[in-house]
């Protein structure tokens, strides 16, 4: 008897340490990324490559050779990854080297997500969210492109991570690098800028209102001349030309957005059977703005671009779902499985009253899915990504509901069965 209970007390302690229930999920991780990594190394083919690969790599090799970082839209807001390659390729060289670290990194990130899903839920919706996290494809196929995905990926997770510790402890050296690591996210690639507005969205919704009250009438005098000088520091850059490269860059990759794309009534970055065909007004008369007199003119037409954006975010097997055969119905309840398990998740935290808690999941995903149904979902579903390990924490709390819910009604059930065949017994 005293053996089992000193088996039970051991046990008791082990599951109680989160680095027992990571011990296989990361080998897991690092076996499923790097199994394909030198699957593709020893192919023969070797890793692939998208058009932007190679603009990344001439960019990095001319910045070896010639420091000087311009004013164009690329240069200011490509600015984290352009630096971190740079660095990457003057110290190892080779990209394959560079795609290995990516994977490593990307494989390691499995800790963030299980010790976010364990700050937010408990710790088997940890370890469920982090076992989906290690089969996500896109984790596994973006580590082997050189490109910002994979490393964007990993910055988020470890923001959220440093601001869910934030809350926990006032450690300054966390702070600060919370600090540090949401500054480098805003300029890391453009999708950033989104990510870290509603990162700060979170922040500012879990203030109590009499704590920013109080903060802004104490520091106002402070805040009011922060504000007037981040003012003439624009005026002094736009009057003096400073930023005219980076505003013409950006209202050309505006204009491409807008008639490549917007005009063509595409959903996806090439054109589709679901498109939405209509004419466009192509007038200029709103403060002769290109881009507001399309989308003010266009307005009915983008909305139901958008919409099928919407549709469109959930992957690309909504179109072809087949629900006339019994193999197109087997793969439509296996491609929505973890749209429930995302729902049940995302009602469960309402019902409880974790959800304000754990917002930042979800704000997460609502910046990256508002950045697709903007400009557009790549084909391969690049910009979708960054959301997947964040879909994967919530899916991974409804899995977890659901496991509860059932151990919860068996435990009744078998309660009444006992109490019943006892009943029966002692008559």
């Amino acid at each position: 008897m005293l053996n089992v209970q000193t088996v039970y007390k051991l046990y008791q302690k082990c599951i109680a340490r989160d680095f027992i229930f990571l011990i296989p999920l990361v080998p897991l991780s690092l076996y499923v990324r790097l199994r394909y990594y030198f699957y593709l190394r020893s192919s023969g083919v070797g890793f692939p490559q998208a058009a932007d690969s190679k603009w990344y790599l001439d960019y990095a090799h001319n910045l070896m050779a010639n420091f000087t970082i311009g004013t164009h839209m690329n240069d200011i807001l490509y600015i984290g990854y352009n630096l971190l390659l740079t660095v990457l390729l003057a110290i190892f060289k080779d990209p394959a080297t560079i795609l290995f670290i990516q994977a490593v990194t990307a494989s390691l990130c499995v800790i963030l997500v299980y010790k976010i899903t364990r700050m937010l839920f408990n710790r088997t919706a940890a370890f469920i969210a982090a076992l989906f996290y290690s089969y996500l494809w896109d984790i596994t196929l973006w580590a082997t492109y050189i490109l910002t995905d994979s490393f964007f990926i990993s910055l988020l997770l470890l923001c959220v991570y440093l601001l869910l510790k934030c809350y926990e402890s006032d450690n300054r050296i966390v702070k600060v690098l919370f600090a540090v690591s949401l500054v480098y996210l805003a300029f890391f690639r453009p999708a950033g800028i989104l990510s870290v507005a509603f990162i700060l969205l979170y922040i500012v919704l879990r203030l109590p209102r009499k704590s920013v009250f109080a903060f802004l009438n104490k520091h106002k005098l402070a805040l009011g001349g922060a504000a007037a000088a981040v003012v003439m520091v624009l005026v002094y850059l736009i009057a003096g030309h400073k930023l005219n490269a980076l505003i013409t860059s950006m209202q050309f990759n505006a204009k491409m957005v807008l008639y490549n794309i917007y005009a063509k009534g595409w959903i996806y970055d090439h054109p589709t059977p679901y498109d939405y065909k209509y004419k466009p007004d192509y007038t200029i008369d709103v403060w002769n703005s290109l881009v507001l007199s399309f989308i003010i003119n266009n307005w009915e037409h983008i909305l139901h671009i958008y919409g099928k954006r919407t549709v469109a975010f959930l992957g690309r097997w909504v179109w072809q779902t087949d629900l006339s055969s019994l193999l197109g119905i087997k793969l439509f309840l296996k491609n929505m499985l973890p749209v429930l398990l995302f729902m049940l998740g995302t009602i469960a935290a309402m019902w409880n009253g974790t959800f304000r808690k754990a917002a930042v999941i979800w704000y997460v995903i609502l910046a990256v899915f508002v950045f697709c149904i903007i400009f557009f979902i790549d084909g391969m579903y690049r910009y979708k990504a960054p959301s997947s390990p964040f879909i994967a924490i919530a899916a991974g709390y409804g899995l977890e509901r659901i496991i509860r819910g059932t151990i919860i009604i068996a435990k009744k059930m078998t309660g009444k069965l006992l109490w019943n065949n006892k009943g029966k017994f002692s008559s």
